[in-house]
């Protein structure tokens, strides 16, 4: 035709490379208030606003727009950063090529929660300084790292100047020429900041739920992690037996996680199988030959259904599988752990709490009171109950990922959820920022009434989770630990499926 569609306006390339170590790696939060901020200018000195956000935000574009004109320095800056990750002198870092110096260290301490105190000089105007899009990086540093780092940039002929300071106060300052240019409550900019966000989810989910986390979160002083134990890695003695017991890493169409399960029991000392549902459904393998199974998470039939419903309905509608299910599930030496969509499988096959309720009366999982599935790093609590994969647990708060459309805990009768709590039957909760079972969004990211997070089983062999324990028993899965615990080689979730074993040797 005669119409020319001009598109895509902007182009982004992504690429993969091998590195030596993936926990060598900066974030961009704030870690130690107090600390200096670095800038390092890539651009030759340029502030260039065209094609800014700032000149977009003014329904401009302008027609000098940011380039690299120096690749040469732009390569021995990137090199230079990778020493100082490699030797552990960057606390953190961010680019303000998305919104500009002043974006990048805002969200620097919107992350860190806490505040900056900035001294610019420059001979370009303030706002240039602020809000040219061009190549720069900052980095946070300790002061007593910067002499280090200053030495490892100025021998690599990298130009780079100390912004300032963070401050654990919430509040955020700029001075430019010895003139102070921007002074506010950090809180209140990362309102602003977050307030296109707000309003978007406002048109896309509960909008109660949307206005209830603006609320919770505007001050929130941030996930406090208690670890009730050492977390060990599994002794190679144990990795090293050739009799093992044997996992079934059960999964059917569109589940996921199943790696991540397979590796969590793996380390444990397990021999975990992969088996696909059309493997029962062909008589391919039984459950007779194993001591555990775990249900995967994922989308199961997509969901169309409704969570599991497909995945259920294939054991509950085939006799033979039914047999071989009840079998297992009876059988006094075998344990089985669901998550996510395994968790609502749980549900649906009356292996949590107990057998044998009626349908009607049967506690299950259902639509996330948002209205939308969440996927969230959440903070749970391991409470006191039967469950034998959290012996020894009892009172650990941590981290965990959450990825669920449908995990709000549902009791049709509530005298079963009475019973339920009464007897030790809910291992782990929603917690807030103070560790206490929740109901407050986002914390609780379903509204579960209790904070409640899953079921387990009278005599504690069967438990059913809607978070993912195996998505993060290695310290890097973490979207977020504190300082002090990013040494581990385990976290503690690894002593689930540790648990799990020694139950297994007892038996």
């Amino acid at each position: 035709g005669e119409e020319t569609v001009k598109s895509p306006r902007e182009l982004v390339i992504s690429a993969y490379a091998a590195v030596p170590d993936i926990t060598k790696k900066v974030t961009p939060d704030v870690k130690q208030p107090s600390s200096l901020l670095v800038f390092i200018d890539l651009s030759g000195g340029k502030n260039r606003l065209g094609g800014s956000a700032l000149a977009q935000v003014n329904k401009q574009l302008g027609d000098n727009s940011p380039d690299m004109e120096s690749p040469e320095l732009v390569k021995r800056g990137f090199l230079a950063v990778q020493e100082l990750i490699e030797a552990g002198v960057i606390l953190a870092g961010h680019d303000r090529s998305d919104g500009g110096l002043i974006t990048a260290v805002l969200e620097m301490v919107f992350a860190g929660n806490c505040g900056f105190e900035l001294d610019l000089e420059g001979d370009a105007t303030v706002i240039e300084t602020l809000f040219a899009e061009e190549l720069g990086l900052v980095l946070e540093c300790t002061e007593i790292a910067y002499e280090s780092l200053n030495k490892t940039l100025s021998d690599a002929d990298v130009p780079h100047i100390v912004l300032g300071k963070t401050v654990a106060e919430k509040n955020v300052c700029v001075s430019y020429n010895g003139q102070v240019v921007f002074d506010e409550k950090m809180t209140e900019v990362r309102s602003w900041w977050e307030e296109t966000s707000y309003q978007l989810e406002r048109l896309q989910a509960n909008p109660e739920c949307v206005d209830q986390e603006k609320q919770n979160i505007y001050d929130r002083k941030g996930a406090i992690y208690n670890v009730t134990f050492s977390p060990e890695a599994t002794s190679a003695d144990i990795l090293a037996k050739s009799d093992k017991p044997k996992v079934a890493i059960l999964r059917d169409e569109g589940s996921n996680s199943d790696r991540e399960m397979s590796s969590a029991f793996y380390a444990a000392g397990f021999e975990p199988w992969d088996i696909c549902m059309q493997d029962l459904l062909d008589g391919k393998v039984t459950l007779d030959q194993f001591r555990g199974l775990a249900a995967v998470g994922g989308f199961s039939y997509a969901d169309v259904p409704e969570s599991a419903k497909g995945w259920g309905a294939t054991i509950l509608f085939n006799d033979t599988l039914k047999t071989m299910f009840d079998e297992f599930y009876n059988r006094p030496d075998t344990f089985t752990l669901g998550i996510c969509n395994g968790c609502q499988l749980f549900g649906l096959l009356g292996w949590v709490p107990w057998q044998g309720e009626d349908a009607e009366k049967q506690p299950r999982f259902i639509r996330n009171n948002s209205g939308r599935f969440e996927s969230r790093w959440s903070s749970v609590k391991v409470q006191k109950s039967n469950a034998i994969m959290f012996e020894g647990m009892e009172d650990l708060v941590f981290g965990i990922h959450v990825d669920h459309g449908e995990g709000k805990l549902h009791f049709p009768d509530k005298s079963i959820k009475e019973k339920v709590m009464a007897s030790g039957m809910t291992p782990m909760v929603y917690v807030d920022d103070e560790g206490e079972a929740t109901e407050a969004y986002p914390f609780n990211p379903n509204g579960s009434g209790d904070g409640l997070a899953g079921l387990c089983s009278e005599d504690g062999r069967h438990l059913a989770l809607m978070p993912h324990p195996e998505r993060v028993f290695l310290p890097w899965q973490a979207h977020y630990l504190p300082e002090d615990m990013k040494n581990m080689k385990v976290t503690p979730w690894m002593k689930m499926f540790q648990n799990a074993y020694a139950w297994c040797m007892k038996k």
